[in-house]
């Protein structure tokens, strides 16, 4: 979903950039009539005149509104910054080895090692591990590659009892939740004489 989102933000930022930029340059190059109601087209032209800001101080709405807007939009844009700086994927587990002392292991390792274990199993094709989560409670997004007359069930199941408790009584985790996601892959149909 983040990634659906930046693209929508960024190409609506870069609408309003051009489109800004666009009259910036008419407007500083004379290409707008003075019969448009184009806005700040004259060089004494300004944002709001000394009248307006006085009507608007009477009024007691605009203002707060204004603000209220400009911290919202402030909000929004350091949300989107902090959910850039979050990572998508695991970096590193971390394995307790009993004796007080913690152990790290790669999540790139793991993840090879259970796309490659996974692989070899009855029934899939290809696998793709993520490891996502905290370092301390890391969960596996797979996704599997299924053999045209593999049996989902079974695959699940091996996938589960196989690999994936490898994987968790290797780094010592109590417990090590996966989301799968499966598809068949695609053969050629087969002629009948």
């Amino acid at each position: 979903m983040l990634r659906a989102t930046n693209r929508v933000l960024l190409l609506l930022t870069g609408l309003l950039l051009i489109t800004a930029g666009t009259a910036g340059l008419a407007t500083a190059l004379g290409l707008v009539p003075d019969a448009w109601a184009w806005p700040w087209h004259r060089s004494d032209d300004v944002v709001l005149s000394h009248a307006e800001r006085v009507h608007l101080r009477e009024q007691g709405w605009f203002w707060p509104v204004v603000i209220a807007a400009l911290s919202l939009l402030l909000v929004l844009a350091l949300w989107w910054l902090l959910a850039q700086s979050r990572r998508p994927r695991l970096g590193e587990v971390l394995v307790d080895t009993g004796d007080g002392v913690a152990a790290v292991v790669r999540g790139r390792a793991l993840e090879e090692a259970l796309t490659a274990e996974a692989e070899a199993l009855p029934g899939i094709d290809r696998a793709r591990v993520t490891l996502v989560g905290r370092r301390t409670q890391p969960r596996l997004k797979v996704g599997l590659i299924l053999a045209p007359q593999a049996r989902p069930d079974e695959a699940v199941t091996a996938l589960r009892t196989v690999a994936i408790e490898n994987a968790r009584r290797s780094t010592g985790l109590p417990a090590l939740p996966a989301e799968i996601r499966m598809r068949s892959a695609g053969h050629a149909p087969e002629r009948v004489s």
